[in-house]
């Protein structure tokens, strides 16, 4: 069996997050694992409050994960901080992890700014190089690429001129 680790913060009302995340691994017929990264209190109208996991304990969950059960293919949603996004990336690169896929929860799909600018600046150096696969929404392109994005052959040409390569936008 497929064995995929989420990274993500934990949604109390099931439709997010690590919750939504084991839900979808497991209608794939696959073993789910997970690391929390942060908790939140939130519903179907909104999200009043978030108490965010030390990056050290973070680590301590990725430690736990990658020495017994090595996943196969790991999923990034919502990391609450600059110190979680530096630890994840380093135990990453330690453990030599693959098939990253990251959602860079950094901004909702109103507008809403959800990372500091150090934390979209972790993302962009230290996360992003290990992924396999990004799936931002449009804002979360917009950041980015730093215009307004309206396809995502325009987002792709953005992200080029940025330097970076990474082909799997």
């Amino acid at each position: 069996m497929k064995t995929v680790l989420t990274i993500a913060g934990s949604d109390c009302s099931g439709g997010a997050g690590i919750q939504a995340d084991i839900k979808t691994i497991a209608a794939q017929h696959m073993y789910a694992m997970s690391v929390i990264t942060a908790l939140t209190a939130q519903n179907t109208t909104g999200v009043s409050g978030v108490q965010e996991i030390s990056p050290d304990f973070v680590a301590k969950q990725l430690d736990c994960i990658f020495t017994d059960i090595p996943p196969d293919s790991v999923k990034i949603g919502m990391l609450s901080g600059e110190g979680t996004i530096r630890a994840v990336a380093a135990k990453l690169r330690q453990y030599g992890a693959k098939n990253v896929v990251v959602d860079p929860v950094m901004v909702s799909t109103s507008g809403t700014s959800l990372l500091s600018e150090a934390g979209r600046r972790a993302l962009w150096e230290e996360l992003l190089p290990l992924s396999t696969l990004v799936t931002p929404n449009l804002p979360e392109a917009q950041v980015f690429s730093g215009q307004p994005v309206e396809t995502r052959p325009s987002f792709s040409s953005r992200i080029s001129r940025r330097g970076t390569s990474f082909s799997s936008f």
